[in-house]
């Protein structure tokens, strides 16, 4: 059972190097110990730890007014003893650290509210974020039930392994998650892609009236913004370069090469989206897709090299029939298929940059990227960039171009300090 008491806090790490005296504190349990310093500070021998009071005769509270210290210091001990009653045995659903908050609050009169209803039977992440995993999964978005599952384990490992109540996913515990990682030396992309998931989670339990919050911890912290990696791409003569390459027939590394070319002179189209491809999305002279990172429409003119390497894929094909062998039609029982294909893809798209003499560590990405820049180039507007890459906004386009290695600029730069 929770509790609460006074306390001298004498540990070394307490005591004060100017003073030499040690904060008076309260003490709160709930399965593991907090302490709360209090603003005062005395001797060991200032402290009355029978009656757990001021002693007025030692010389180190002399000057202080120890009956209106002591009466203080019993009114926030009285106050947190009171929070952990009005609790009551819902202090079992409830981490330490959220009861210290709860305490503060009191101390501070912001929590005037029924705290027994507000903490009892609260939803727990899992629990809720469950049943975001099994509707993205239901509606074939494995990757965002992965991502949300992802998220919530990171939080239940700060938190030592165990699940969290909503009530617990507090700025504090943010600051604690992202301190963490720090010292792990995680990513801030790596800390922002965790947070976002539980922010999502967080925010749709609250939209659909599972949970209720007087401080929404989101609104009172920042997340740490992503920084946008710089982009690869390669230039044209590059891509001209790849087409000379030749391998083995119906290897695996020759369907990789397919692959490759596919997308590109699909205006980068994403590899997800080349693996959904069904027969029937080829007709009247395009190719038809739809972008699964956004479900916009798109349609891509198939020009001869196109259609070269179409021909060889649509023999003897139905029209529900997918039209690469990397098919995935997005359900989860595919997701794990198309993940290793993907490995696989870009563990080939490595041999084939060796091949063509590159240094660098082609992915599929590398082709959505280069389309971009050389059409950056040759002085498409970016509107049209942005249509062709199926970006929502002109915005979005911007930013993405900006984050290129402009290789351009770097030879300029090479001309004009020479």
């Amino acid at each position: 059972m929770a509790r609460a008491r006074l306390i001298l806090d004498t540990r070394k790490a307490s005591q004060s190097s100017i003073t030499g005296l040690f904060p008076i504190a309260v003490r709160v349990f709930n399965i593991k110990p907090r302490i709360i310093r209090l603003s005062h500070y005395t001797s060991i021998k200032g402290w009355d730890e029978t009656n757990l009071l001021l002693r007025k005769s030692v010389k180190e509270n002399i000057g202080l007014d120890c009956d209106d210290i002591n009466i203080e210091i019993y009114d926030k001990l009285d106050a947190a003893k009171r929070v952990i009653n009005e609790i009551g045995e819902s202090i079992n659903n409830i981490h330490v650290d959220t009861l210290v908050e709860e305490i503060k609050d009191r101390w501070e009169g912001k929590n005037k509210s029924n705290l027994k209803k507000k903490h009892e039977k609260c939803i727990t992440l899992s629990e809720f974020g469950q049943v975001l995993i099994d509707r993205k999964n239901k509606s074939n978005k494995p990757a965002t039930a992965k991502w949300y599952k992802d998220s919530i384990d990171a939080f239940k490992d700060v938190n030592g392994g165990k699940d969290l109540t909503l009530n617990e996913v507090t700025v504090k515990f943010l600051k604690t998650f992202e301190a963490e990682h720090r010292s792990r030396n995680n990513s801030t992309n790596t800390i922002s892609a965790y947070m976002r998931g539980v922010s999502s989670v967080y925010n749709a339990a609250i939209s659909e009236d599972e949970f209720k919050t007087e401080k929404n911890p989101f609104k009172h912290y920042k997340i740490p913004r992503t920084k946008r990696t710089k982009k690869k791409a390669l230039p044209k003569e590059n891509i001209a370069d790849f087409k000379k390459i030749s391998y083995e027939f119906e290897s695996p590394i020759w369907h990789t090469k397919n692959y490759m070319m596919v997308m590109f002179f699909g205006r980068g189209m994403n590899l997800i989206d080349l693996a959904k491809l069904q027969v029937k999305d080829i007709y009247s002279g395009y190719l038809f897709y739809g972008r699964s990172k956004t479900d916009d429409p798109l349609s891509v003119k198939v020009t001869n090299e196109l259609q070269v390497i179409l021909d060889y894929y649509l023999i003897n094909k139905e029209p529900h029939d997918f039209v690469f062998p990397i098919g995935n039609d997005g359900s989860v029982q595919m997701f794990k298929k198309y993940r290793s294909d993907r490995r696989l893809v870009n563990k080939h798209l490595k041999i084939i940059a060796q091949d063509a003499g590159l240094d660098c560590k082609l992915t599929t990405y590398y082709l959505r990227h280069s389309w971009a820049t050389i059409a950056k180039f040759l002085g498409l507007p970016v509107s049209l960039i942005s249509d062709a890459l199926g970006h929502q906004s002109v915005a979005t386009t911007e930013g993405y171009l900006k984050s290129f290695v402009d290789d351009k600029l770097d030879e300029a730069n090479e001309l004009v300090i020479a």
